[in-house]
């Protein structure tokens, strides 16, 4: 099974069940503060991949639903400058597994990429929240 480094923001019941659900599976999860970690913004880049920059954002952060910031018109720079800001904005958890490294839980890209069971619906978290319909109770 896999080592899993991840970072997650203490005290959030998803990110507690997201652990236990790689834990579930075999993996050997060490768990890293998302909000402490020091990150640069090459750092924190890497987790995002070819993402498109709206995505990197974690949807239910205040400054999001307000429209404070615009996360489909926001630059990489200015993006990366305001979670390193405020860690809140990341989408989470941050994953790394050797060299490779992901953000948010998705279970399908997950089961794909190192083995879990995917979600009965096939819908990350992040897309439950976005359809009002979360099971971890933290909507």
């Amino acid at each position: 099974m896999a080592e899993v480094l991840f970072w997650a923001k203490p005290d959030c019941p998803a990110n507690d069940k997201q652990q236990r659900t790689l834990e579930a599976a075999g993996h050997h999860v060490t768990r890293n503060n998302l909000l402490s970690e020091g990150f640069s913004a090459d750092s924190l880049r890497a987790f995002f991949g070819e993402a498109e920059v709206s995505d990197w954002f974690n949807r239910l952060h205040p400054a999001l639903k307000s429209g404070q910031i615009d996360r489909n018109s926001i630059s990489e720079a200015e993006a990366l400058k305001a979670m390193l800001a405020d860690r809140e904005l990341i989408r989470r958890p941050l994953i790394q597994v050797g060299e490779v490294k992901s953000f948010g839980f998705d279970p399908t890209k997950l089961q794909a990429w190192i083995g879990i069971q995917p979600s009965k619906d096939g819908l990350s978290c992040d897309d439950r929240h976005a359809q009002g319909r979360c099971d971890h109770g933290h909507l």
